[in-house]
């Protein structure tokens, strides 16, 4: 995967690839994106090695640079560690928002992001080792309460999904917002922690599309809404533009 970057001059671009094992160019790379790189590279690591795996010599390894150039951005292991959560953090949130933007259906909401959160996982077998495991959090204070805050604040988000549904008639009024985004985050969470355990051989696809029916019928409201297909569909029939 790569992405693009721009910096200060109008000409001159810098490609970020994460899943390459070379250095990607000699000249100097703008501080946020090194930083970017070497978060990506954290969670490569994590997701095959482990933490225990983890050191600045194979971060350095990971993305072509000798281990002195690490500290010109990270004081040390933890450091990094800490840094690839904040890219979890941005994407697990930056999920939510992407969701709420592409719909105004709170159920469909709700199914997008519970297919971004399986991509996310597939993608990355470090994300449910960083967030779900004491590996990462023992010991360490402040990373348990920051893993524990980034999982409030994305059940929040889920929360606010769901008092949207309830107002609309998508999803039943008699069930606490906390109760179902807790009840959301179950649907997904047990799964990942098993393909971890598997490596990966544990099916996370076929549980989550087993389980959402599930989770949708118990939560959905006596008359949801219809997705935008079905609205643009009858408004067809109709003859509306």
């Amino acid at each position: 995967m790569e992405e693009k970057f721009l910096d200060s001059s109008p000409t001159r671009f810098y490609y970020v690839n994460y899943y390459s094992h070379q250095a990607m160019s000699t000249e100097k790379v703008p501080t946020q994106i090194r930083r970017d790189q070497i978060a990506q590279a954290v969670l490569r690591l994590i997701s095959q090695q482990g933490l225990k795996g983890l050191n600045m010599a194979r971060v350095a390894a990971e993305i072509g640079l000798v281990p002195s150039a690490l500290y010109r951005h990270f004081r040390g292991k933890e450091e990094m560690v800490d840094a690839a959560l904040d890219v979890i953090r941005l994407r697990l949130l930056g999920n939510v928002d992407a969701v709420c933007n592409e719909t105004e259906n709170a159920l469909e909401r709700l199914r997008l992001l519970l297919e971004r959160q399986l991509e996310m996982i597939r993608d990355n077998q470090a994300i449910p080792r960083i967030i779900f495991s004491e590996e990462v959090s023992a010991g360490h204070s402040d990373r348990k309460k920051k893993v524990y805050h980034l999982v409030r604040t994305f059940l929040s988000k889920v929360e606010a999904i769901v008092r949207v549904g309830q107002k609309t008639g998508q999803i039943r009024k008699n069930f606490e917002p906390e109760m179902v985004s807790v009840l959301f985050l179950g649907l997904f969470q047990p799964a990942a922690v098993l393909s971890y355990l598997s490596d990966g051989r544990y099916d996370v696809d076929r549980h989550i599309h087993r389980a959402w029916p599930i989770f949708m019928e118990a939560i959905k409201g006596e008359q949801p809404l219809p997705s935008r297909e079905n609205v643009v569909v009858k408004k067809r029939q109709k003859g509306e533009t």
